[in-house]
């Protein structure tokens, strides 16, 4: 696949409903370079293996810290000897956010989103689970900065800071063939997860909007995403990414005509999930609220422990 631009995709299977990650395989500088990893589990284990063993890897791109674009990264860098690249401040994220301090913070913060009583700890204990999945750690030796140029299969590729996803995510674009590998900023059919858990940037759905318009000013004709099929138009499905997030800013805003609480959104707003998707909805839901907030469209006061939101 993608032949044309000398990268090869190597889609590893998720045990999620979004079942897929699209990691990437390409000539770079000084050999071949990996972009994204997979889960650390024996699944990635099994597809990387022969693909090392025919290759010799040099570097490590990571496109942000999520376990399912980092977790492998650790393991792989120690049967390659490859050096890591990531952004600065998606590699504090990924080295502190499963560690017991972190986990602890979004726990007490759990318990005043007006949750049931046994959801906070179920939602804790979701993202204990993701420990294992993440070790070990890579080292990451080089910081990825807004303008680097990468070399990547035929073609170079200018690294693009579009937070929102995570406060550090980065997609990768070539001008002259119009090309953008757009990670999780810019997904084909479902939108990417905009949360909040209490750490880290205080408007992540800002963030994503105003990377969605950066993208947008490049005019981008093929789209190479981290889960879904390639397409194009960039632009066109930025439109609709943006009028999903504004539709759901209404809805938000409808939820908290009198005083609400996290969980009450949420409810209001998703439906049908497990554990792991009510984190998710959960995170979403907050950062919506958080959105409005900051803008100067509701109030939120703490009352007995748990966080209101309301209408202004």
């Amino acid at each position: 696949m993608f032949n044309e631009f000398g990268v090869t995709q190597v889609t590893i299977p998720l045990p999620f409903r979004l079942n897929h990650v699209n990691c990437f395989l390409a000539e770079g500088t000084n050999g071949w370079t990996i972009i994204d990893a997979g889960l650390n589990n024996d699944v990635s284990r099994d597809i990387w293996r022969p693909i090392i063993e025919k290759h010799e890897i040099k570097d490590i791109i990571l496109t942000h810290y999520h376990p399912d674009h980092f977790g492998y990264a650790g393991t792989l860098q120690q049967l390659t000897n490859a050096e890591v690249w990531m952004t600065e401040i998606d590699t504090e994220a990924g080295l502190s956010y499963w560690e017991p301090d972190s986990l602890e913070i979004v726990n007490q913060n759990y318990n005043r989103c007006g949750l049931p009583d046994h959801l906070p700890q179920e939602l804790t204990t979701d993202e204990q689970g993701f420990n294992p999945q993440v070790r070990p750690y890579p080292t990451v030796q080089h910081f990825l900065e807004e303008g680097m140029k990468i070399v990547f299969g035929k073609y170079e590729y200018e690294v693009i800071f579009t937070p929102g996803h995570s406060d550090g995510l980065i997609t990768l674009f070539n001008k002259e063939n119009s090309i953008l590998f757009s990670t999780d900023h810019i997904l084909p059919r479902i939108s990417p997860n905009i949360s909040y858990w209490f750490r880290g940037n205080r408007n992540p759905l800002q963030s994503f909007m105003t990377s969605l318009e950066k993208i947008k000013e490049l005019n981008v004709d093929y789209v190479i995403p981290s889960h879904g099929e390639p397409f194009r138009n960039a632009n066109q499905r930025i439109e609709e990414l943006l009028e999903h997030h504004l539709q759901r800013l209404a809805e938000t805003y409808d939820a908290i005509k009198q005083p609400a609480t996290i969980y009450e959104v949420n409810q209001q707003l998703f439906r049908n999930l497990n554990i792991h998707e009510t984190r998710f909805a959960v995170g979403e839901t907050l950062a919506h609220l958080e959105y409005l907030y900051i803008n100067n469209q509701c109030k939120k006061f703490l009352q007995d422990g748990t966080w209101y939101y309301e209408g202004i």
